[in-house]
């Protein structure tokens, strides 16, 4: 693996520690991790998108030890990082790649007219504004929604005060070992543990919390958390895992009609919710050739 280097982005309200790969006068790939993951989660990514001509930056999203613990961690926020980031860097041309929370924060940026990402990958969770249900498939998506609910218990008791700290370690293992069926996450549940101290842990678990209650410390954050539901302006890279435990395939049916033009909808046959782990070499060439098709 190719060891990457580090730098820190002191933001508004946040310190973030980023892993980086390549030359710091490239473009920008600013790679953002989700749920329970860490930025090492690029670390098949990163190197291919260095050797591709980019700038990489892996951020510990906000909450994320090193990186510094907020009490703001709404959406709204985790998009101005990613904003702040990419001012901070003044690349002239820069490409955004989201998994899971961070593909939720890539969605967001799709769904603004203007920001500064001339490229949109999402891995693992489709915008929430293109997943719609019809009166046509009314009862598919009703029974979809009901059978999710069944590998969404981890949103619920992520909710309860206390205990979802105590049993994190057990909790995010259990996760880990059912999203992604076969695969070995040893080393992503070290970075995890090094990432989320006891002390760290309020602020990942409210990414949960205050996605229902969102807690924005500004106006600019209130803002950007509407930008959640809010419909796609540009087009983006979906991809998603066959065998992914986390979220149903049934939501990824028809997606690729509800996206924008130019939008791509990829499904990676032997790959679970961490796809990009498990299958990097096929996640990398797929990645790397939507992003070469928009320079």
């Amino acid at each position: 693996m190719t060891k990457p280097g580090r730098t820190t982005f002191d933001l508004d309200d946040v310190s973030l520690e980023a892993l980086t790969w390549g030359d710091a006068g490239a473009p920008l790939a600013l790679c953002l991790h989700g749920y329970p993951d860490t930025a090492w989660t690029w670390r098949h990514l990163g190197p291919a998108l260095a050797d591709a001509g980019y700038r990489v930056v892996a951020p510990f999203s906000r909450g994320y030890a090193p990186s510094s613990a907020p009490r703001d961690v709404s959406t709204g926020a985790r998009v101005a990082d990613a904003l702040d980031i990419a001012a901070q860097t003044g690349a002239k041309r820069s490409v955004v790649i989201g998994h899971d929370w961070g593909a939720f924060t890539a969605n967001a940026l799709a769904a603004m007219p203007e920001q500064p990402f001339d490229a949109m990958v999402s891995m693992a969770v489709p915008p929430l504004s293109a997943v719609r249900i019809t009166r046509a498939d009314f009862a598919r998506q009703v029974l979809t929604v009901l059978a999710q609910s069944g590998n969404s218990w981890y949103i619920l008791a992520n909710q309860v005060p206390g205990i979802p700290e105590r049993v994190f370690t057990s909790m995010t293992a259990l996760l880990w070992r059912r999203w992604s069926p076969g695969y070995d996450a040893t080393e992503d549940l070290a970075h995890l543990a090094a990432a989320a101290p006891p002390d760290h842990r309020s602020a990942i678990i409210g990414y949960y919390r205050q996605l229902i209650a969102p807690k924005p410390s500004s106006d600019r954050h209130r803002e950007l958390c509407d930008l959640l539901m809010a419909p796609l302006h540009h087009p983006i890279l979906q991809l998603y895992g066959a065998t992914d435990g986390c979220l149903r395939q049934r939501f990824f049916t028809g997606l690729a009609e509800q996206l924008p033009a130019g939008s791509r909808l990829e499904r990676i046959e032997r790959g679970g919710h961490f796809m990009h782990l498990e299958q990097p070499e096929q996640v990398n060439a797929i990645v790397l050739d939507y992003l070469a098709s928009t320079r």
